[in-house]
């Protein structure tokens, strides 16, 4: 039976159904259905929600009473009371659940709030991105039916006083919709999803691979494609395919996939179906909905406002901190080909806040994005303003020149003399010349980006390239103890990670050439 013949809850399927004609008059009537909700909550009160519901323009009035947050600014005047089990702080009722999320960066866990509410919006925008799949053309529709392999984080939660803490892949895997379990669809099943063991789970996946029948594979593209290559190494295959004939879909988000494509394609058999997922700790924010699309729909019509800052030097510092009173927009307020920083409020407690990451929109019309990178996690040394877009288009394109595979790269500012230098750090496992990939890459960010061209003749004064194996970058994710799951290795190195990585670097040279002089 393929999953669109089942019958879905009535309630599900009239919110699946909502029109999505009008973004302004849907975003609206989202952010209105926010606020009497949350009206009775200290922060309603404190930003007079009431009186924003009954002003003329909404969406205004919201803007100039409810301030921007960043998590560290609304952690510590709202969401700590919740994590204390203070009732009807941001969202009405105790917060039972909290996704814990380091980003790629950040030392430290941060704990979002996660409400029945949020889970259920993001179970429906899953439903949406489903139901969308029936209209691609050329692609097989028994695999609609057949497994999902969810390789996410460990589904054992830490418990606190009052609530459950952990990865928000295992908070969403407890609400899994029973038909789905039924049918024995979700794999690598409640047993196996529990283990907190990276490598105990993985090699439990390896043990399971040949019981299964997968359709779809789910998950960050440097732990799945590890994965994949242990059950084609533990079975002696040729490829994945061999032992799992219906996968046909990846889905995917977090990270660009373009890095990992020929990786991918050295495991596969025959063609599969990306596609492409924005879903963060706090909600679905969009997904793909056309075949071969370039960008994703934002999901406007659930439970999600959004607004937008332009990602400028009025708007951010050097950091990439956005300043206190930006300049913000709403979705009709929007241009195309231009990077905005996303800010959220929605059914979990989150208002008015950014999550961090920059977007473009490709398609206004038809509300389609692409992620373009970090708000913290670009490189604007001198003003040459390199997004991590840049970054994985350059390395896209000169892994297709060079014909070799390039999973992961990091990049790092580093001072040269009185000015400045990129130091790139590439993961290739192929044959390759540093220099002709150290010219290369300088070459097609100057072709994508006009200010680096620029200050690659004045205080960008040069670029250097160290090759490594891709299992270094893989090695150092574990000694931070970010193994599995979400965990993405982060493209722009900054301050304390630089710092360990280079130390980790240093002392993985060390113990080398010890090793090579004991030979």
């Amino acid at each position: 039976m393929a999953i669109i013949d089942l019958k879905l809850p009535k309630s599900i399927a009239k919110a699946l159904n909502l029109p999505i004609s009008n973004p302004r008059g849907q975003q609206i009537k989202v952010l209105k259905k926010l606020l009497r909700l949350a009206r009775f909550t200290q922060f309603g009160q404190t930003y007079k929600f009431d009186e924003i519901l009954m002003s003329r323009h909404c969406g205004k009035k919201f803007q100039q009473l409810v301030p921007t947050y960043n998590y560290s600014k609304i952690y510590s005047e709202w969401w700590h009371k919740a994590v204390e089990g203070i009732p009807d702080v941001c969202w009405p009722g105790v917060i039972k659940y909290f996704a814990l999320s380091s980003g790629t960066s950040e030392a430290a866990s941060k704990y979002i709030p996660i409400t029945k509410e949020l889970i259920r919006s993001n179970t429906i925008t899953s439903f949406k991105q489903l139901l969308s799949l029936t209209k691609y053309q050329d692609v097989p529709r028994s695999a609609l039916g057949k497994g999902w392999l969810l390789l996410g984080g460990s589904t054992q939660l830490q418990k606190g006083a009052t609530y459950y803490a952990g990865d928000l892949s295992g908070i969403q895997q407890k609400s899994i919709p029973f038909w789905f379990l039924g049918l024995g669809l979700y794999k690598p099943g409640k047993k196996i999803a529990k283990e907190k063991d990276w490598a105990k789970k993985l090699e439990e996946i390896v043990d399971n691979a040949p019981k299964w029948d997968i359709g779809f594979i789910v998950g960050v593209p440097a732990w799945l494609q590890l994965c994949m290559e242990k059950i084609i190494e533990r079975y002696q295959l040729k490829n994945i395919h061999e032992i799992w004939p219906n996968l046909a879909f990846y889905v995917h988000g977090g990270v660009a996939l373009e890095p990992y494509k020929k990786g991918f394609a050295k495991l596969l058999g025959k063609p599969i179906t990306y596609i492409e997922t924005y879903l963060a700790s706090e909600g679905f924010l969009a997904y793909q909905n056309r075949q071969d699309s370039i960008g994703m729909h934002l999901a406007l019509n659930n439970n999600i406002f959004f607004e937008f800052v332009p990602f400028d030097e009025n708007n951010f510092d050097n950091e990439g901190n956005m300043v206190e009173n930006p300049e913000v927009l709403m979705i009709h307020e929007v241009e195309e080909n231009k990077d905005y920083s996303i800010l959220i409020s929605t059914n979990a407690g989150a208002w008015r806040y950014a999550i961090g990451d920059t977007v473009k929109f490709i398609d206004k019309e038809r509300s389609e994005i692409i992620i373009t990178g970090r708000t913290k996690h670009f490189l604007s040394l001198v003003g040459e303003h390199l997004s991590v877009d840049n970054m994985n288009k350059a390395i896209e394109m000169v892994s297709d020149e060079l014909n070799i595979s390039i999973p992961e790269f990091t990049v790092a500012g580093i001072p040269h003399g009185l000015f400045f230098a990129h130091h790139w750090y590439v993961a290739t496992d192929d044959t390759v010349d540093k220099e002709v990939l150290r010219l290369r890459i300088d070459e097609k960010l100057k072709e994508l980006n006009d200010d680096y061209e620029v200050e690659r003749k004045h205080a960008l004064k040069d670029v250097t390239v160290t090759v490594l194996s891709e299992n270094t970058f893989m090695e150092f994710m574990q000694s931070k103890g970010k193994v599995g799951g979400q965990h993405k290795f982060p493209r722009v190195l900054k301050g304390k990670m630089l710092e360990d990585w280079q130390k980790f670097l240093r002392t993985k040279i060390i113990a080398t050439e010890f090793a090579g002089a004991n030979q």
